[in-house]
């Protein structure tokens, strides 16, 4: 189709699926003449030709990819909602000739923003000049005085520059917000990228979109630069923990970037440096790329009663032994009041007016400000001056006349920690919803960077829109969906080399991982094992339930209580209740399905995907998408068992067994041979060599004739998946001492115990500080591996006074030197310390720092 036909089709009614003309405002699709723009009709044409059908189809690929890759998004407010990062198929497009001009004007803003955080904590000129008054710097809380003077190197204090944009009425940007305490956002813009790129393969090439990888690729050479310690620098990314809104953002950062995702309890200060808490000892860091609000960053001098930073980190900033971007104390700039004096700011710092305008705003702690504020109340946003949760911005016009009243009063009894700005619907943004596309408004969020000279600014961003149109704040806490965002380059880009330049390869061990990270990972092994082996024996004991020939009351009442000891969900079976023992499949079930019972399925599994998620960052996508499965699967198991669908329950168990497994070949086939690897192993290994000596004294200590004493022996062979090679080995029937033999004592058994403790003895040789010394660990290993291949399998088979002593006795001592070898690693090697804390709880003083 040739560009005057496509034109005609477009300007015409029957535009690319039927996208509508605005009636007014402005839309990113359309000029002021109503025409399509030139850079939009391929992407509409081609979004025409794909159809309805494969629209919705690559939607709903998009949404695999992102819940594959974990990408999530916490609305503190709604914690039940769907946390999926949401992304909306139909791009936000910008063509080169304005993105040169956006960019211009926001590497000159960064500029300011820089120059104005060196005042703000150096000489303060702009107060002893009149520019801004000091009521405005003094009464915010992000404005804290023990960062007076503590400074990066070199010309840029400002590190990261985040800024809102919104398209005015008049058609060009206007400057919303700015966000540079820890300005979230960059790493969804990149996922958003690699998911459209996997989507719109052919479109996205097509298309010739700016990459955004050159600006990764500054921000690792820049925050290298930081390094104030001289030598390769270790980087690390400082995360509040998975409770956090973009938890995501932070592991995938860290990832992508190849640093090293840390908590506050990861890190100490010690001898006037930040150390990291690694496994063979402590590691110096040397710059911090914070995603936790400065105020919490330090409790000896900032927030007192904060459990996510360090103490003693600032100390260690001012004396220039540890570099942090963004510095503490740069939340002062994301003051929304300080764009009402930017003008006067940039005409006072850079001598010119700037290029890209604020939206108009109104601060409250000028008297003129606030009354005329209180008189237009119903027509403004209203903002807090400093964002907290709990705390949002409010539109007047959704408000009604008590709630006004409400704000009003707040506002006069608080003046200064408030601001209203104009309010600016945005620009219309063609937009995938409910099968069709339609306009929503849209904002825009983009990045500046600091480099060598100057600043560089991503070439995209992320894109937020309302699906629901009678929303009119855009904002991810309040349910908006992301947009990709197109720079479109005049001509195909060149290829650039991401390679920094004069880097030295980091020669990082695998030692090198927090302790709290290998603690997870240790009891993600050991909550999958638990999951999994109590699945094998519920199946097995509903397979032996709904046998043909009914069980002798002695060999079903053994199994149920079984169930109970290996689960350790007592009472249970174990109180011998004759209505659970008549009736069992509901407490069998509650063992499977109740998330709030210690001990059940469920719970182990929510357990399991819980430590996963704190250590997400170590773990590859493949990996993230099984664990979604399990989750899934333990969704579909509850279906399964639902009480009017229950048939063959055993059968509803396998799915979820194979996604376990699944799991399991997955962390065995594909991760490094580091520690974090081995904890994994050790984690599991513990696990199924407790769980096996559990089954084992439930299950064949007491002594039954020979018919029960065979069915009970065939259903622990059935758990450890030895039925059929025990078959094989054994052809002469299923005898006690044969069946003790290939469950304990066969190495070839990858499920016999001695398997497990051989397992752990490879695992534990390779720990640090075990490969020259023999540690308290490996001793309780030794004794409980020595004890085992030392025993008679005849003499542990012998049965006295109804129950084989031997056995139980042997089998008791291992459960407790395998626990206590689990004990010690984690006494060793997880970190169980408490930071400091306030003497004083609870003092009000504190929060009016």
């Amino acid at each position: 189709m040739n560009s005057t036909l496509m034109e005609t089709r477009l300007d015409s009614n029957q535009s690319a699926f039927n996208y509508p003309s605005p009636l007014q405002g402005v839309d990113e699709a359309y000029d002021a003449e109503g025409r399509i723009r030139p850079y939009w009709r391929y992407l509409l044409h081609s979004l025409e030709s794909l159809g309805q059908d494969t629209i919705e189809d690559r939607q709903k690929k998009a949404r695999r990819i992102l819940r594959d890759d974990g990408a999530t998004y916490k609305i503190y407010d709604e914690p039940d909602a769907n946390q999926s990062w949401q992304l909306n198929p139909i791009p936000l497009l910008i063509n080169s000739d304005e993105w040169n001009q956006i960019e211009t004007g926001l590497i000159e803003r960064a500029e300011l923003f820089n120059l104005l955080l060196q005042d703000i904590y150096g000489e303060r000129k702009l107060i002893r000049q009149g520019v801004i008054p000091p009521e405005l710097l003094f009464s915010h809380q992000g404005f804290l005085r023990p960062c007076h003077r503590v400074s990066l190197s070199g010309p840029h204090q400002l590190i990261l520059h985040g800024v809102d944009l919104v398209r005015a009425p008049d058609g060009h940007m206007r400057v919303m917000a700015d966000r540079t305490q820890a300005p979230s956002g960059a790493g969804y813009a990149l996922e958003n990228r690699t998911v459209m790129n996997r989507v719109f393969p052919s479109l996205f090439r097509d298309s010739h979109v700016h990459r955004l990888s050159l600006f990764f690729s500054r921000l690792r050479q820049r925050l290298q630069e930081l390094n104030p310690n001289g030598g390769i620098a270790r980087i690390v990314v400082l995360t509040p923990g998975t409770y956090n809104e973009a938890y995501f953002e932070h592991a995938y950062l860290a990832n992508y970037l190849g640093f090293q995702l840390v908590q506050g309890s990861d890190l100490s200060v010690r001898n006037g440096y930040v150390w990291m808490k690694a496994l063979d000892g402590l590691k110096r860091v040397d710059v911090i790329l914070r995603r936790v609000d400065d105020i919490y960053c330090d409790p000896v001098e900032l927030k007192g009663d904060s459990r996510l930073g360090v103490p003693g980190l600032l100390e260690v900033a001012r004396m220039g032994r540890v570099a942090i971007a963004n510095p503490l104390g740069s939340s002062v700039l994301e003051n929304p009041a300080l764009l009402r004096y930017l003008p006067a700011i940039a005409r006072a710092l850079i001598g010119r007016d700037l290029q890209l305008r604020s939206v108009k705003t109104w601060w409250c702690g000028n008297p003129d400000d606030l009354e005329y504020v209180c008189a237009n109340l119903k027509n403004l946003l209203i903002k807090p001056t400093y964002r907290r949760p709990g705390l949002y911005e409010a539109y007047g016009a959704d408000l009604d006349e008590t709630k006004l009243q409400a704000w009003q009063n707040r506002i006069r009894k608080n003046p200064y920690q408030f601001a209203a700005q104009e309010y600016v619907a945005g620009a219309q943004t063609p937009t995938w919803h409910q099968g069709k596309i339609v306009p929503r408004p849209s904002v825009l969020r983009t990045f500046a960077v600091a480099s060598e000279s100057s600043y560089a600014v991503m070439p995209g961003g992320l894109t937020r829109i309302n699906l629901d149109s009678d929303k009119k704040i855009i904002s991810n806490q309040r349910g908006s969906v992301s947009k990709d965002t197109w720079v479109l380059a005049s001509e195909p880009e060149k290829q650039i080399s991401l390679r920094p330049v004069d880097v030295q390869p980091t020669l990082e061990s695998g030692n090198a991982l927090p302790s709290r990270v290998v603690e997870n990972l240790f009891w993600m092994g050991r909550y999958a094992e638990r999951a999994e082996s109590a699945l094998r024996l519920l199946r097995t004991v509903f397979i032996q339930l709904n046998r043909t020939e009914k069980l002798p009351d002695a060999v079903q009442c053994t199994l149920l209580s079984a169930i109970t000891h290996v689960t350790s969900t007592y009472p249970g079976f174990t109180s011998l209740q004759q209505n659970l023992l008549k009736n069992p499949e509901p407490e069998m079930i509650a063992i499977l399905l109740d998330q709030q019972r210690l001990g059940s399925v469920a719970n182990n599994l929510i357990a399991m995907i819980n430590s996963a998620e704190q250590v997400k960052e170590q773990l590859s996508s493949d990996t993230q998408r099984v664990i979604n499965d399990i989750g899934d699967e333990l969704e579909n198991l509850k279906i399964a068992l639902e009480p009017g669908a229950l048939s063959a329950p055993e059968e509803a168990l396998a799915p979820l067994i194979t996604t376990l497994l699944a799991f399991a070949g997955l962390i065995h086939e594909s991760m490094t041979r580091g520690n974090g690897w081995h904890f994994i192993e050790i984690g599991r290994r513990l696990e199924r060599a407790l769980q096996i000596t559990s089954s084992l004294r439930a299950l064949l200590t007491p002594r039954f004739d020979e018919p029960d004493q065979e069915s009970l022996i065939e259903s622990t062979l059935l758990c450890g998946e030895a039925l059929i090679p025990y078959r094989r080995r054994y052809q002469n029937g299923i005898h006690i001492d044969q069946g003790l033999e290939m469950i304990m004592l066969n190495n070839k058994n990858p499920r016999s115990l001695i398997y497990q403790l051989n397992q752990l003895e490879q695992h534990f040789s390779e720990l640090p500080e075990d490969r020259d010394t023999f540690s308290a660990e490996h001793k309780l290993l030794l004794e409980a591996t020595t004890a085992l291949k030392l025993s008679d399998i005849k003499t542990l088979a012998k049965t006295t006074g109804g129950i084989r002593s031997d056995l139980d006795q042997l089998l008791s001592r291992l459960q407790y030197l395998i626990t206590n070898a689990a004990k010690t690693i984690g006494q060793r090697y997880f970190d169980h310390t408490e930071g400091p804390q306030l003497l004083v709880k609870n003092a009000d003083w504190q929060d009016h720092l």
